[in-house]
């Protein structure tokens, strides 16, 4: 395998659906590989069976294509490197971690939990920080050959220097050294005989020849530790990306514990696909240019790791739809009429509406299609309304001039035989010609009448056409009896 070939990895859990920050891991993991020209991998861990979900498996999958992340190597589709299931890859790392005992940077512990659990006590009461005491670090060959003999249950453990320190360079969060005495002797192999997590993920990662790791800076602590097992293996150590987390607000992460938002939530709730990416790339990462809204192509030739911040981002639901409006403006009308129409149909269900027209006047005032039912819900039936609405003071209108207005509108439009929206046009302002007054004293009390609303898509002349003649016509006299 090319070592000068960017290979970057995406390894959830299969624990339920994917959340925002998890999603944005795998998007910065895909754009730093194909921004480079390299190889996008999709790993499963699975080996915390305990909280595997049913089906999550199959979501990973799902979401990362509809987010337009598509793997280049992975359990689908397979690769050089495989199985990309971890758990299929059991067999291998007890024999790493027995490298590791032979070379002295790790040791077989015998430790039972009666002694470890009175040890977390008395560590407790003397207010030191929990870490392995490193009772078993030294016990000689013949000692470990004797107790493997007898059958006494192990854990093989990470054997940290106890003195100097260990330095380490993450793009994001610069160098960062820690003193070795401060680390713990972690766990590599469990008593079942079982990788932890931590060192399946180094052992996996270097095998499948991963160049850049990118996760999330909960995982800076524990940093020092892979770079030991890096050097202990002689291995080469990768770029390491730490990412600040998505949070919910100043003190609250975004989790699935807590039912925030996934993907597929957002998407159910009106969200397009493409917006929905878009806002995330900004969630901890700013573009060198003003321009925040970039197609998935555009996106891989922004992308770069000096704009990620080390600061938490905030999720900003008001942005997110800002920039999914702007992607509803973008579509083409016959693309947003196809879109908006399961959302103008839960409240629209009148066959002879013109949907072209409707489209046009939903398009540019629509940032999430779950907007669309509440916009046009009057035009199936006139919903009740209060003459309040009448009284506009921008417009200098009132009940009386609204009903006056009315009057005059009634007849006027009685008569115009051809009904385009052009023809209304003519009308009406002809009428306002006519009378003297200002466009609004005719055009607020005819939105008022055709709608009972007070904020719609378009204005008077655009429903009337909607509507047709004859429901325009009644809608204006029910106005007419209820100003009266």
């Amino acid at each position: 395998m090319d070592s000068k070939i960017v290979r970057t990895r995406f390894a959830p859990s299969p624990t339920g659906y994917m959340h925002i920050g998890n999603l944005r891991t795998a998007l910065f993991t895909y754009l730093i590989a194909k921004k480079n020209g390299g190889v996008f991998i999709l790993r499963i861990e699975d080996t915390d069976q305990g909280r595997y979900v049913e089906g999550a498996v199959d979501i990973i999958y799902k979401t990362l294509r509809r987010a337009g992340l598509q793997w280049d190597e992975g359990p689908d589709i397979g690769g050089p490197v495989g199985p990309y299931i971890q758990s299929q890859r059991m067999g291998m790392f007890k024999k790493y971690a027995e490298q590791l005992v032979e070379s002295g940077h790790a040791y077989y512990c015998f430790c039972d939990k009666d002694r470890l659990e009175e040890m977390r006590k008395i560590q407790q009461a003397s207010g030191m920080p929990p870490k392995y005491d490193g009772h078993c670090r030294n016990l000689s060959k013949e000692e470990v050959a004797e107790k493997l003999a007898a059958g006494v249950p192990y854990v093989i453990r990470q054997k940290c220097p106890t003195e100097g320190t260990t330095t380490f360079h993450d793009e994001v969060f610069g160098d960062i050294t820690v003193n070795n005495a401060d680390l713990d002797d972690q766990i590599l192999i469990k008593a079942d005989g079982m990788p932890t997590y931590n060192f399946a993920n180094v052992v996996d990662d270097h095998t499948m020849g991963i160049t850049h790791v990118i996760r999330g800076n909960e995982y800076l602590s524990s940093t020092p530790k892979y770079t030991l097992l890096y050097e202990a293996f002689g291995w080469e150590i990768p770029t390491y990306i730490h990412v600040s987390p998505v949070m919910k607000n100043a003190t609250e992460k975004l989790s699935k514990r807590n039912g925030d938002a996934s993907f597929e939530d957002l998407a159910a709730k009106g969200y397009l696909d493409e917006a929905i990416v878009n806002y995330i790339a900004l969630l901890g990462w700013a573009p060198k240019g003003e321009n925040e809204v970039f197609t998935m192509d555009e996106l891989i030739r922004e992308f770069d790791v000096s704009g990620i911040s080390k600061s938490p981002a905030i999720f900003d639901p008001l942005k997110l739809k800002a920039i999914n409006g702007a992607y509803i403006r973008r579509l083409s009308p016959e693309k947003f009429v196809e879109l908006a129409t399961p959302y103008i149909r839960q409240t629209c269900k009148r066959e002879d509406v013109d949907m072209a027209l409707l489209g046009n006047l939903l398009q540019p005032r629509t940032e999430v299609f779950t907007e669309i039912p509440e916009q046009i819900d009057f035009i199936d039936a006139l919903p009740d309304y209060d003459i309040a609405m009448y009284t506009h003071k921008k417009m200098k209108t009132n009940s009386e001039t609204a009903l006056a207005a009315l009057k005059e509108i009634l007849p006027a439009l009685e008569a115009v035989e051809d009904w385009t929206m052009d023809n209304i046009h003519n009308a009406l302002f002809a009428l306002i010609e006519r009378m003297g007054v200002k466009n609004g004293t005719i055009l607020w009390p005819l939105r008022v009448a055709v709608s009972g609303k007070q904020f719609t898509p378009g204005g008077g002349i655009e429903l009337s056409e909607i509507l047709g003649k004859e429901e325009t016509l009644a809608r204006i006299r029910k106005g007419i009896e209820k100003l009266s």
